[in-house]
């Protein structure tokens, strides 16, 4: 964070306003930009490696450093939509976001853009899945460049800082009035460590360069009503376009006029497109945003040499500065461009052929060079950008350009490192040992499970082998390997996004012994309904063997069932015959412990602090269970790790009735002693607890009918919350007496759900 060294506080000098130096990250930057405009919104959800700039913000809000109202969002696609709708509202704007959290929510882009929304939308690049990766290509930065949004290019942290800033400005301008993007690339920027210079005087910047321009209109003044985003047809709406064309000319008018004022009061000074030494280079390599700062290097060792080598890259992408490219790039002989993402079957990525139709019209057209690049993270290194400049100054030697277009950077397949099946796959003789037995009652319809002794099921091989990644003391692994022993015959799995599917299958390996499908946290359930129904169709039409012995599963968690549930939902409503099991750990694990709907009440998180302006999450935990029962499917189910025997029952009865009659569904509660703040070995004592205190009741619903399966209050075992909340440090603050109106509240809940629940189980008809 922020040095506090006083001796680094400098200026004003000629104007400038009061700054110091800071040793900060990129995504850092971002959220110390956010707290100097002081945004009215944030609406935010976590992905990797754009998360940090949410966590940031909360924490500064929390220790109250700016007033932004953050709204947690139950998806990508949500966040997008708070955002349009606090844009409308006529106050400043912030997401931020990456890869395939862009594509969900890429369909709100064109809106905000097309009713000429003003917002910042921190762009941290990352390869889009799949597979799934989380480090940086732009991939999805070339997503963006038709949906109407200015685009700024964020090479450095400090220009992070900087171009957060003067996107303000440029969207709000009243000739402009568009959302704007800030692109930084994830990891490389994103969480790099530079000193940067940042204002010291919040108020003092916003007085006099974050000067707000009061909107033309908005949604929030009853006496001049508006109509936002309209039915139009031919021939308003290539009127419309023209417009927003019109917008992105007066950005590019603009845009130098809000560098200059930058300049003046930061010292800093960017421009639409930045070179080095390329004035009088005859071989030019075009790049984007950090691969550039690494450019440099190469274009200072081939100088001393006395080749003549320069980069380009812009400081704008949208609108497309067209005539200061062709000023940057018009002397050079030979130019290679490369992009960081392909445009497949095209011959080249976005910028190749922006580039060479920019240039098309020079009466001395330079020879092109085309490379793709450090897809998924893969390093550019200096030797790297030698050997681009090496591609063109061959070209410049020979007059040609051998392979115009190609990639850089990819290896040969290693036959000795051909993935190889490290365990067998399971036979039908291991899955099918009938140990469990599950028969109807005649009379009250429901389903009885017979289990065998302990040893018995823990004798049946294990679907997940040992050999991932997960942290000590994970209760994911007792879960899946309870709900795995439980089932009979053969299994598909469809996993979620998340730590179960992360520390798994970490390729060239897999620490799977079933077939294994992974889609993301938003759409898994739809994908697994339509791989049982095509199965279902391929059965009868004796394509596959007529069996009812696979079993389909998808697992959720971390969150899986917030920007998941719609699909889930819909999945339900449909009654596909599949499974549903949902690891509950309270939070958005994989991602850095974010907060989730199933965080409860006054629980700390990465983006529900704990200070002065906060006290931990807001609001009451998602009740899943009785969402799912709502839809009336066949059967639904909580469960815990540390009752093992009522578990596997479940279990047991969710495969029935996935096999015979519809969807299933369960909630598993799964102790993460990481981010709960516990030894790794008290995994059980915890668990305990969370039933005996009835914050997490064991029932579960068939047909309709409620059972209660453990009643602490009969047992005699019933316990007050704090007897569980005391045992972990994300709580720890909830013991003392200034949150005792927290701890009250979240026992109130619980109470009221706890007799809830027994109402049901007590009555035939709920």
């Amino acid at each position: 964070m922020a040095i506090a060294d006083p001796s680094l506080v400098r200026g004003p000098v000629d104007g400038e306003l009061t700054q110091k130096t800071a040793f900060l990250s990129g995504n850092e930057c971002a959220a110390q930009a956010a707290k100097d405009v002081n945004f009215h919104v944030m609406g935010y959800f976590p992905i990797t490696p754009s998360t940090e700039i949410a966590q940031v913000l909360d924490e500064k809000f929390a220790n109250g450093e700016h007033s932004i109202t953050m709204i947690p969002a139950d998806g990508e696609h949500g966040a997008a939509g708070i955002c349009y709708g606090a844009s409308i509202g006529g106050g400043r704007v912030l997401n931020a976001t990456s890869a395939n959290g862009l594509l969900y929510a890429i369909e709100q882009l064109p809106v905000q853009a097309g009713t000429r929304s003003p917002m910042v939308l921190n762009l941290v690049t990352r390869a889009v899945s799949g597979p799934l990766d989380i480090l940086c290509d732009h991939s999805d930065l070339y997503y963006t460049l038709n949906t109407g949004w200015i685009v700024l290019m964020a090479r450095d942290p400090q220009a992070v800082y900087d171009m957060n800033l003067i996107a303000v400005r440029i969207g709000e301008h009243l000739d402009v009035r568009l959302p704007v993007i800030v692109a930084s690339d994830g990891f490389f920027t994103s969480h790099q460590k530079r000193r940067v210079d940042v204002f010291t005087d919040s108020e003092a910047l916003r007085e006099k360069f974050l000067v707000r321009t009061e909107p033309p209109y908005h949604a929030l003044d009853p006496r001049n009503p508006i109509t936002f985003g309209p039915y139009m047809n031919d021939p308003d709406m290539i009127n419309n376009k023209y417009q927003l064309n019109r917008a992105m000319q007066a950005a590019l008018r603009e845009l130098p006029k809000l560098f200059e004022e930058y300049a003046a009061v930061s010292g800093r000074q960017y421009s639409l497109v930045e070179t080095y030494q390329a004035d009088d280079a005859e071989v030019v390599v075009f790049l984007l945003n950090s691969a550039a700062e690494t450019a440099k290097d190469a274009v200072d060792r081939l100088r001393a040499k006395g080749l003549k080598v320069g980069v380009v890259s812009p400081s704008v992408l949208r609108p497309f500065p067209l005539e200061q490219i062709r000023a940057a790039l018009g002397n050079a002989k030979v130019i290679v461009i490369g992009d960081r993402a392909d445009s497949y079957g095209a011959n080249g990525g976005n910028m190749t052929h922006e580039i060479r139709s920019a240039l098309a019209e020079l009466d001395n057209k330079p020879l092109f060079v085309s490379r793709i690049y450090g897809l998924g993270g893969k390093a550019f290194t200096v030797p790297d950008a030698e050997a681009f400049f090496q591609l063109g100054l061959d070209a410049l030697a020979s007059g040609t350009v051998e392979v115009p277009f190609d990639y850089h950077g990819v290896t040969p397949g290693v036959p000795l490192k051909k993935p190889q099946r490290v365990v067998p796959p399971l036979t039908k003789e291991e899955v099918s040992t009938n140990l469990v037995t599950v028969e109807r009652d005649e009379e009250t319809g429901k389903l009885n499970v017979e289990l065998p002794p302990f040893w018995a099921l823990a004798a049946r091989p294990k679907r997940i082998v040992p050999g991932h990644g997960a942290c000590p003391g994970c209760g994911m692994f007792p879960v899946l390997d309870q709900v795995f022993k439980s089932l009979e015959g053969d299994v598909v799995v469809l996993f979620h996004t998340g730590c179960a599917m992360v520390v798994t299958t970490g390729f060239p390996f897999s620490a799977h012994r079933v077939t294994y499908i992974h889609n993301l946290f938003q759409n898994g359930s739809a994908t697994l309904s339509g791989l049982v129904e095509m199965y279902h169709q391929r059965v009868a039409r004796g394509e596959l063997p007529d069996s009812d012995d696979i079993t389909f599963v998808m697992i959720s968690g971390d969150g899986g069932m917030d920007i998941g549930m719609g699909p889930a939902l819909g999945t339900a409503h449909r009654n596909h015959r599949m499974m549903i099991i949902e690891y509950d750990n309270q939070g958005y694990m994989n991602t850095g412990s974010q907060m989730s709907y199933s965080t409860p009440l006054g629980h700390k998180t990465s983006t529900s602090h704990v200070g002065k302006g906060e006290e931990g999450k807001a609001t009451q935990h998602k009740d899943t269970v009785q969402l799912m029962a709502a839809t009336h499917i066949p059967y639904v189910f909580s469960a815990v790790e540390g009752f093992p025997a009522d578990m596997m029952r479940k279990v047991a009865k969710a495969q029935w009735y996935a096999k015979h009659e519809g969807m299933v569904y369960g909630k598993i509660l799964s102790f993460c002693p990481l981010n709960w703040g516990t030894p790794d070995d008290d995994g059980a004592n915890i668990l305990h607890a969370t039933v005996d205190s009835c914050f997490f009741p064991l029932y579960e619903v068939e047909h309709g009918h409620t059972t209660i399966t453990h009643d602490p209050e009969e047992l005699g075992t019933r316990q007050p919350l704090a007897a569980w909340l005391g045992k972990m440090s994300k709580t720890k603050h909830l013991m003392e007496p200034e949150y005792r109106h927290l701890l009250d509240g979240l026992q109130a809940e619980v109470d009221r759900r706890w007799r809830r629940v027994k109402a049901m189980h007590e009555h035939p008809d709920l």
